[in-house]
């Protein structure tokens, strides 16, 4: 399932809550890229401060120096 297409279709809340069950599962819990696609969604919905923590648990997760930079924008 393309989570994209479903924001495009159903809407962000729709994707929120699908980006959520496939956290909730724990196959993804410590993979940054999920929980920088959540915090967008939160951001994009005005949810800011759901935003940012999940921004500062993507940041804890990455190595990479691009990401992190990435990342503490969008905090910033």
């Amino acid at each position: 399932m393309d989570i994209g297409a479903v924001a495009m279709c159903d809407g962000l809340s729709v994707e929120l809550v699908l980006v959520d069950a496939i956290l909730s599962r724990g196959e993804l819990v410590n993979y940054h890229l999920a929980h920088a696609a959540r915090a967008d969604l939160c951001r994009r919905l005005g949810r800011t401060a759901e935003a940012c923590v999940s921004y500062e648990r993507a940041l804890s997760l990455t190595q990479q120096e691009p990401e992190r930079r990435f990342l503490q924008g969008r905090l910033a």
